[in-house]
């Protein structure tokens, strides 16, 4: 199916001379939306890290695309050319500043990859100011809708089909999973996935040895999802010390099993800063269902948020509230540094709006304030058409965002 990132591709290589960097979880989708953008270049050349072939061109020097693209027939259109698994070349960063300080002026430059693109940009980055980065996500109610982008954040309601929105909730939004929505598939695709994760991604590139153990953390984070992130408890189960527990749970995030966010402490009294949430990535693989609406609402969120601020709309942000009364509300978007909308997750019918939300809204003065309910069926009116605390149905609140 098409994907909303094309576009994002093909926009940037018409406005921009940087690489662009497609990060994101394995099996997401990322070769695939490259592989796709090259039908849309008069020339284009996909050379992989796994293929022994491509490793070997590589290897060569950054030279070597002149014997298959020589530049001086290179006229007004630009070649695409695209570097899949690259990281896996332990000097890669070096080699592409190379490539990209050569033939900037002649190749637009395409880099994707499982997830190490993001990791190995911890700490200095020689490769800042050639490249932009866009995070791939899986698929959200509104990008099966349409996978245009907008010039605003918010987008106006839409209504996804019924099935589609279950299938969805049900088997995540990995495009494979999602486009089969067949339970044995799902299972096989999982076992499988995880293998690769934790055996080749998690335990060859990042040299931890425990795989097992860390297996084990995986597991007891999906009892974890919205609460605060016991690191002593956690690491009395699976019998490590707490920073290796908590090395472990950066290593998770890196390699995108799962994200946190933490607590929006200013303009709040009382406020608490203290451990983050931890959320999933794939909301599919969580038995309780609560706990999988509320991450599936977080990760909604996260894809809105990182794809406004990779296409430069503006700065946001994603927070959780609570203060020493315990009053909290489930998630907190903040926009340009700024209270913007509260969001309360309710998996069952309430007819009571949340105390804790009204209280944040008025402590903040936040524009919106929803309470996200699971059991109401879509409406067409826009959950943004004014401002207040509104209860409102899953299915239009996230047909609004991205």
């Amino acid at each position: 199916m098409k994907r909303l990132y094309l576009s994002i591709v093909l926009k940037h290589f018409q406005e921009n001379e940087q690489m662009l960097f497609l990060v994101g979880p394995r099996q997401v989708g990322k070769t695939t939306i490259a592989v796709e953008a090259k039908k849309y270049f008069t020339e284009s050349s996909y050379f992989t890290w796994d293929s022994v072939r491509d490793r070997m061109l590589i290897l060569e020097g950054q030279h070597f695309i002149e014997k298959i693209h020589p530049i001086n027939k290179i006229r007004n259109n630009k070649p695409l050319i695209i570097f899949d698994e690259i990281h896996k070349y332990r000097d890669w960063k070096n080699w592409l500043k190379g490539f990209y300080d050569l033939y900037q002026s002649y190749f637009h430059i395409l880099v994707t990859g499982s997830t190490r693109l993001d990791v190995y940009k911890i700490g200095s980055d020689s490769l800042m100011g050639r490249y932009f980065l866009c995070r791939v996500h899986p698929l959200s109610v509104r990008e099966i809708i349409d996978q245009s982008i907008g010039k605003q954040d918010i987008n106006e309601p839409k209504e996804l089909d019924g099935q589609q929105f279950n299938n969805l909730f049900e088997f995540g939004g990995f495009p494979q999973v999602f486009l089969k929505s067949n339970q044995q598939f799902s299972h096989k695709w999982h076992t499988l996935r995880n293998k690769l994760l934790f055996y080749e991604d998690i335990q060859d590139m990042a040299n931890i040895q425990e795989v097992g153990q860390m297996e084990v953390l995986a597991e007891l984070l999906k009892e974890q999802i919205g609460q605060l992130v016991n690191r002593t408890s956690l690491a009395k189960k699976i019998r490590v010390s707490v920073p290796t527990i908590s090395r472990w749970l950066e290593t998770l995030e890196r390699f995108y099993y799962c994200f946190s966010i933490t607590p929006w402490h200013k303009n709040v009294s009382r406020s608490l800063i203290k451990e983050p949430k931890i959320y999933l990535w794939d909301w599919s693989i969580i038995s309780d269902i609560g706990k999988r609406f509320e991450n599936y609402i977080a990760t909604h969120l996260l894809k809105s948020i990182d794809l406004w601020n990779d296409l430069g709309v503006g700065k946001y942000g994603l927070y959780y509230l609570r203060n020493k009364d315990k009053r909290e509300v489930d998630f907190l978007v903040t926009k340009n540094d700024k209270p913007w909308i509260l969001v309360e997750v309710k998996n069952s019918a309430n007819n009571s709006l949340s105390k804790n939300l009204i209280f944040f809204k008025k402590e903040l003065n936040a524009p919106y304030a929803f309470q996200v309910l699971n059991t109401e069926e879509y409406v067409k009116t826009s959950c943004f058409v004014k401002e207040g605390i509104w209860m409102v149905p899953v299915k239009t609140f996230l047909s609004q965002l991205v």
